[in-house]
C-alpha cells in the first residue's frame, strides 16, 4: 500500500500560458434537488476553481434557485433539459450525483451517460453511487462512496483490500472516503492520511467530488482521484490548525488554493 503525499500535486496538468478560454477544461455537473441544493453549490465552487467552464444541470424545480445563485457566483452556465446531451458531448468530464434525488430520472440519466458516453471521464458520487448498477462502471469512471455507499454498491465490507478488489473487478477507480481514505485503480492501493474530524460535516464530500471532476478534465482518472482526496484533506488540516473543528465545507473550498500552492 502506498501513502499519498504532496508529490501527487506536482503531477497535475498546468495551464499553458498561451491557452484560451476552454483550453483548460470543461466540466458538466449534474447535481442538486429540492432538498439538497447545497451539494450542487459546493461542487460548482470546487470545480470552477480548476477548469475554465462549468455547466450545470439540475432538477427542474431548482431553476429559480440556480438563477439566484448565478447572480451571486457567476462561475457556471445553467443548462436546460433540451441542451443536456449536447453539453455531454462537449465537456471533458462529468460529475453526477451530489444532492440528486434517488428516483427513476436520476437512474435513467446516469445509465445513458455510462452506456452511450463510455469515452467520457465520469465521476459517480453520492446518490449516483447509491443507484448505479456496478456492472456499468468502466475504466473512465471514478466512483467516490463513503462506507455505507460502498457496502451497498459493491455488496462487501468497506475495507482497504476490498477497494483494490472492486476497482480491479469493475475496472474503474474507487475512492473510499473515511477516517483514512483508500483509493485504487485495481492495480495499486493508496492510503490518504490528510483530513481530520472537522471534515465529518456535511458538504465536504461534495467539495471532493468537484475537485476530482475539475482535475479529471485535464488529468487521468487515478491522478485526479489521488490529488482530489489529498488536497481536500490538506485544506481541512490547514483549517484545523487555525480554527480547530470550527470550519465548514465552504471554508474547505476557500482553503484549497492555499493548500495547493503550499502543498
Amino acid at each position: 500500500m502506498q501513502t499519498i503525499d504532496s508529490s501527487i500535486l506536482k503531477k497535475l496538468n498546468k495551464p499553458d500560458p498561451t491557452s484560451h478560454k476552454g483550453d483548460n477544461g470543461r466540466v458538466l455537473v449534474i447535481a442538486g434537488s429540492e432538498k439538497y441544493h447545497g451539494a450542487l453549490l459546493l461542487a460548482i465552487q470546487a470545480a470552477s476553481r480548476i477548469v475554465d467552464v462549468v455547466y450545470v444541470y439540475t432538477w427542474e424545480g431548482n431553476q429559480r434557485l440556480v438563477e439566484q445563485l448565478k447572480s451571486e457566483i457567476a462561475v457556471f452556465i445553467n443548462i436546460k433539459s433540451d441542451e443536456l446531451w449536447e453539453k455531454v458531448e462537449q465537456v471533458d468530464a462529468i460529475l453526477i450525483g451530489p444532492g440528486l434525488s434517488e428516483d427513476k430520472n436520476t437512474k435513467k440519466i446516469l445509465e445513458k451517460i455510462l452506456k452511450k458516453y463510455y469515452h467520457k471521464k465520469i465521476i459517480v458520487d453520492a446518490t449516483a453511487a447509491w443507484v448505479v448498477d456496478p456492472k456499468l462502471l468502466h475504466p473512465n469512471c471514478v466512483v467516490t462512496p463513503h462506507a455505507v455507499e460502498f457496502e451497498h454498491l459493491f455488496n462487501c465490507d468497506p475495507l482497504a483490500d476490498n477497494v483494490l478488489k472492486m476497482a480491479k473487478y469493475y475496472q474503474c477507480v474507487v475512492v473510499l472516503k473515511g477516517k483514512c481514505d483508500y483509493v485504487s485503480d485495481g492495480k495499486e492501493l493508496y492510503e490518504n492520511r490528510t483530513g481530520n474530524v472537522g471534515m465529518t460535516k456535511g458538504g465536504t464530500g461534495d467539495v471532493l467530488a468537484g475537485l476530482t471532476a475539475g482535475f479529471a478534465a485535464k488529468n487521468d482518472q487515478l491522478t485526479s482521484a489521488l490529488a482530489g482526496i489529498y488536497l481536500s484533506g490538506l485544506a481541512g488540516d490547514k483549517l484545523f490548525e487555525k480554527y480547530g473543528t470550527f470550519y465548514n465545507a465552504e471554508d474547505v473550498v476557500g482553503e484549497v488554493g492555499q493548500a495547493l500552492h503550499c502543498g
